[in-house]
């Protein structure tokens, strides 16, 4: 059900002028089934301090697709210091205190851990890191987030709290900034290499991008250069191995993201769509993929020296580069080869 806010929304981002919450109930297994010991123990914390709990981001994104989520994140409207008093009256041990700076604190409860986030809005961004501000305002936290499928709660009754359309979204297979996708990646720039990577996930096409995304990505790509190669090769390597990943790195050289991700400027797309095609439906690895662009062991150590990937990855796309000619001579694999299968995908 959608209703609509009478109060517009104040603040100094430029987004929707008017609140939209969509809600509905969520009564899957995949829901019920997240609801053990340690979280009704949680929930029981929260409720007794009247303080708000709610699933978060990814989660729900993942249990309105009938999907299980791997991991669970919380968001409340509780502050880090609340969150302790709550935890150590009740005496619950927390762990892990490097995130508190930025309103998480990990609760250990029945052997389970729970990151819960005290709600945020970024006060000041410079395209890689967010100073924030702690809220109550749920709707705010959810204009932070990058895209509108991550931007979604779930109250523990099982309704969802959606602000800009996600749910909708979902069900049509779209992938969207949050209100204006220029200021988003402006916020941070890897939320760029993101987007390509739900979009894998998500879209049901190759293709099917909003213009005005198009058109944002192109203009503030440039702004990768200055995020860390261990932030881009996270998100490169799930992208590899994503749906429509020929499509994406086609993509990401078409609009000259290249030279600032650790890839060559004149990558070998057609041998990597060659690759993506062969290997797509065998588990490959993510180098496995991205190897086929590299035309050179030099551009396989420039790529090394901005992502510091592993060791193993690196050897890898050296033996790819090195023996591309031989791996490619027969469709079926050569008995020589056979020792190697485990090194190019997984298995």
């Amino acid at each position: 059900m959608w209703s609509r806010l009478l109060s517009p929304r104040v603040s100094g981002r430029a987004s929707l002028c008017w609140r939209s919450l969509f809600t509905m109930q969520l009564k899957t297994s995949e829901f019920q089934s997240l609801f053990t010991d340690g979280l009704n123990g949680l929930a029981e914390v929260f409720e007794k301090h009247q303080h708000e709990l709610r699933i978060a981001g990814g989660a729900v994104r993942d249990l309105l697709s009938g999907k299980r989520p791997e991991d669970v994140d919380f968001a409340t409207t509780a502050t880090p210091e609340e969150m302790k008093h709550m935890f150590q009256t009740a005496g619950i041990r927390m762990i892990n205190n490097k995130g508190e700076k930025h309103g998480t604190i990990t609760a250990r409860l029945h052997n389970e851990s729970f990151e819960v986030t005290t709600l945020r809005v970024d006060v000041q961004t410079d395209g890689r890191h967010a100073e924030v501000e702690f809220t109550t305002d749920w709707q705010k936290d959810a204009e932070r987030r990058d895209l509108t499928i991550n931007s979604m709660f779930l109250g523990l009754d099982g309704t969802l709290y959606d602000y800009y359309r996600g749910y909708e979204d979902l069900q049509n297979r779209k992938v969207r900034f949050v209100g204006s996708a220029e200021q988003r990646i402006k916020e941070d720039y890897l939320r760029i290499l993101r987007y390509f990577r739900f979009y894998g996930r998500v879209s049901s096409e190759p293709g099917d991008h909003e213009p005005e995304t198009v058109t944002a990505i192109r203009e503030n790509g440039h702004g990768l250069g200055a995020i860390s190669g261990e932030r881009i090769w996270v998100e490169l390597k799930k992208l590899a191995v994503g749906n429509h990943a020929a499509h994406l790195l086609e993509l990401i050289y078409s609009l000259e993201l290249a030279q600032y991700i650790g890839l060559p400027p004149d990558g070998d797309i057609d041998e990597m769509k060659r690759v993506w095609q062969n290997a797509k439906d065998h588990s490959p690895k993510p180098m496995t993929i991205l190897a086929a662009l590299f035309r050179s062991p030099e551009q396989v150590e420039k790529m090394d020296i901005r992502l510091k990937v592993s060791r193993e990855e690196k050897n890898l796309a050296l033996f790819l580069v090195k023996y591309r000619r031989e791996l490619c001579k027969r469709d079926d694999e050569p008995d020589s080869l056979k020792p190697f299968t485990d090194f190019i995908i997984d298995v």
